[in-house]
């Protein structure tokens, strides 16, 4: 008889520690979610600014058509991509392609502020200042978010990862999230540093 009752006590034991570790990884991939979440807002809300901001710049800017359509095409490729990214925010594709456009649509937005640098009327305009001090400040807020996004995926994926709950990782079938790495051509750049006069 307690032969019978230590069996079923180490049967209850594992079940419970199966139910721990699928609930503690159900928990991590949810934050995963709600990281995403904010990330989303803050896209959206950039993607929301551009097209302001090109108006703001279309009347200056008359001959740089072809930067205005730049900027324009990568904030729909940019807003297309985090619309697949919001399905599943652990695909790793997904993620992948969110931030390819995303530095995309920084590059284009760079180069649009580099060329506003050109026409003094503009630079001094107070819609173009608002609109930059919007979009760095949303800047700053993507950034932010993009790691907490990014610390979440680190939590879950060792989780998942870690021995013994990659079994019951792999049992359920969760999948491991992707970072949101947001290529930036300027940020690889190494820096023309010279030292003569």
């Amino acid at each position: 008889m307690t032969t019978i009752l230590i069996f079923l006590a180490a049967i209850a034991a594992f079940i419970f520690f199966v139910i721990g570790i699928y609930n503690s990884l159900i928990n991590l991939r949810n934050r995963v979610k709600n990281a995403f979440a904010q990330i989303d807002v803050q896209l959206t809300r950039r993607h929301d600014l551009i097209p302001n901001l090109v108006e703001a710049v279309k009347g200056y800017m008359k001959h740089e058509r072809e930067t205005l359509e730049a900027v324009i095409s990568a904030r729909n490729a940019a807003s297309s991509s985090l619309d697949a990214a919001k399905i599943d925010p652990s695909n790793a594709a997904a993620m992948q392609e969110l931030g390819k456009s995303e530095g995309a649509l920084g590059s284009a937005l760079g180069r649009l502020f580099a060329l506003s640098e050109a026409y003094p009327d503009l630079k001094a305009n107070q819609n173009m200042i608002q609109f930059q001090e919007e979009l760095t400040t949303t800047e700053n807020k993507v950034a932010f978010s993009r790691q907490a996004f990014n610390d979440s995926v680190l939590t879950y994926n060792n989780k998942a990862e870690n021995f013994p709950n990659n079994i019951i990782a792999g049992m359920f079938k969760f999948e491991l999230a992707s970072f949101l790495e947001i290529e930036s051509p300027e940020v690889r750049e190494v820096p023309d540093v010279n030292f003569t006069s």
